[in-house]
């Protein structure tokens, strides 16, 4: 399983190049890296000095880069629908569309990166996504935990409801037509969705593991870039993301947005002399360092609590709501569905206090 890092801030303040550098370094000690380029415009190649394929092509020793392109994921990935399809059904209907006919729809783009993510993660010890450094590349690895939510909660309204319980009796015979393979058990929906279940818990869990995934935020002095960076530090911990440190890129000394980014590590990043890369990598800190870093959710079930670090925002941007036992966490324009282990679940909320950048919810 390889180590996944990714760049967040503002655009214009050199997150590419901070993805390159951190490539080549992690290169350089011997780790197989893939640097994945989100960005489909020749601007990812002209930053890398060479041309990038929508394949994995090795730029130097141990170094790889692919440029993600949306269609040739589509068509790939249709083709194992219609295989999957095939698998399961005794008379396909999709035999006859190809990939090749299908359009890109919003957000399909982000659901194929993160499936291709998924792919390479095997491959390589270390993965470095350059993606749009924003609230989409966020959304991209909240996915796992977004859609789990919607299969958990719509499945089990569905369930509930009158017209779930009429049609749950007609579902093993309807499948048993249907399907070549057909040997549902016990609960009729958990077969359908448990290979995805089972995919989207191995996402949630690399995504809020440190030693699996982190971010780093990039900025410079400018205000507004500052700005960014904090707000995206926050989102960042609404899915579970651990943000490892601060990159004050085209500085050489970051004492001036150190206050702002208390407790993160703050790396001061030299401006590039061209074609030096050298300079700027040995300015990295350590990027796979992690395990110090502020983690976003703390439970403790003795006391009763649940912390979220929630820095970038104030308590006016901060809404918690209960409806039975799901929890929801809204902060700026982001929502999170906590998870609470089972001796917390169900149970009601007594109190709730935002204080130093943290909502601690009492139990």
């Amino acid at each position: 399983m390889a180590f996944i890092l990714t760049f967040l801030g503002k655009g214009g303040t050199g997150r590419t190049t901070c993805a390159i550098a951190a490539a080549k370094k992690f290169a350089a000690q011997g780790k197989r890296v893939l640097l994945v380029g989100q960005d489909p415009t020749p601007a990812f190649g002209l930053a890398l000095g060479t041309t990038v394929g929508v394949d994995p092509q090795e730029i130097s020793a141990n170094f790889s880069a692919v440029q993600l392109q949306t269609t040739t994921l589509l068509e790939r990935s249709w083709e194992e629908v219609k295989k999957l399809e095939a698998q399961y059904l005794q008379s396909p209907i999709l035999k006859n569309v190809f990939g090749q006919e299908l359009t890109i729809f919003p957000g399909l783009d982000q659901l194929l990166a993160l499936n291709a993510l998924r792919e390479f993660d095997s491959r390589y010890d270390v993965i470095i996504y350059d993606g749009a450094g924003n609230q989409d590349t966020l959304r991209l690895l909240g996915t796992p935990e977004t859609l789990s939510w919607y299969i958990r909660r719509f499945r089990q309204v569905f369930i509930d409801s009158d017209l779930g319980k009429t049609v749950s009796m007609l579902i093993q015979p309807i499948a048993a037509a249907i399907f070549t393979n057909n040997n549902f058990v016990g609960d009729n929906f958990a077969q359908p969705t448990r290979q995805a279940n089972d995919l989207l818990d191995q996402g949630k869990q690399a995504v809020n593991d440190p030693k699996r995934m982190a971010a780093f935020l990039v900025t410079t002095e400018d205000e507004a870039a500052i700005a960014s960076a904090k707000y995206l530090w926050g989102s960042a911990q609404q899915i579970g993301l651990t943000v490892a440190g601060v990159l004050c890129n085209r500085s050489s000394d970051a004492s001036a947005v150190s206050e702002a980014f208390q407790p993160l590590p703050i790396s001061a990043i030299p401006v590039q002399p061209v074609n030096d890369w050298q300079s700027l990598i040995d300015a990295l800190p350590e990027l796979d360092h992690t395990s110090e870093a502020p983690r976003p959710i703390a439970v403790n079930v003795a006391e009763r609590k649940v912390s979220l670090f929630l820095p970038g925002f104030d308590k006016k941007q901060v809404k918690l709501t209960q409806y039975g036992t799901e929890i929801t966490i809204e902060a700026g324009d982001q929502r999170r569905n906590i998870d609470l282990p089972a001796p917390l679940r169900g149970q009601p909320v007594t109190g709730a206090k935002f204080q130093d950048g943290y909502l601690i919810i009492s139990f």
